[in-house]
């Protein structure tokens, strides 16, 4: 679902306004659908990062499909500015500093691979964003973070630390799924 110019920049205003309304009144933006268009209406996932000054400030989101998509942005800009564990509560004095970035996700695809080097050969640079579960352990990362970790081994080095587990660990009951976004800022 590539979404328009317009949508995009639609869906970037809810983010600024609910992050606006929750600086004012400590409450998310409640979106009427009513007044936007159908298409923002899909029932779709999205992470929404905050930076500051190329810093991360926040960012939170779904992996899995649950409400509107426009709602969901609305939902997620919140938590990112005020419930993202990692950071303080945003201020008023950093609204103006944010810079928003939404990632609207594909549905999650199992992979089949039948080792670790089969899985690495098979990793797509600068697309796929993964989600690595074994037993109680789980991460994952958005497609944009090929812009550091370039290196397949080395990102799913990562990953594997990032859920936990140590960087050299492999078992036949990993599971990875991949998936991919459509990305924009403002």
């Amino acid at each position: 679902m590539a979404l328009s110019t317009e949508h995009q920049k639609i869906l970037l205003q809810i983010a600024r306004t609910s992050i606006k309304q929750g600086l004012e009144t400590g409450q998310r933006l409640n979106v009427n659908l009513s007044n936007y268009p159908e298409e923002l209406h899909a029932i779709k996932a999205c992470f929404v990062t905050l930076e500051m000054q190329h810093n991360l400030r926040g960012c939170i989101g779904a992996l899995v499909a649950s409400q509107p998509l426009i709602e969901d942005v609305a939902c997620h800009a919140y938590e990112a500015a005020f419930d993202d564990s990692h950071f303080p509560p945003l201020q008023s004095r950093e609204y103006a500093l944010l810079t928003v970035h939404i990632a609207i996700l594909s549905e999650l695809e199992p992979m089949q691979f039948e080792s670790e080097q089969d899985l690495v050969r098979q990793l797509r640079p600068n697309i796929d964003g993964l989600v690595l579960e074994d037993k109680s352990y789980k991460g994952m990362f958005l497609p944009t973070i090929w812009k550091s970790l370039t290196n397949p081994q080395d990102l799913l080095c990562q990953l594997k630390r990032k859920a936990g587990l140590p960087t050299n660990y492999w078992s036949d009951t990993i599971k990875i799924q991949r998936y991919t976004t459509e990305s924009f800022f403002n």
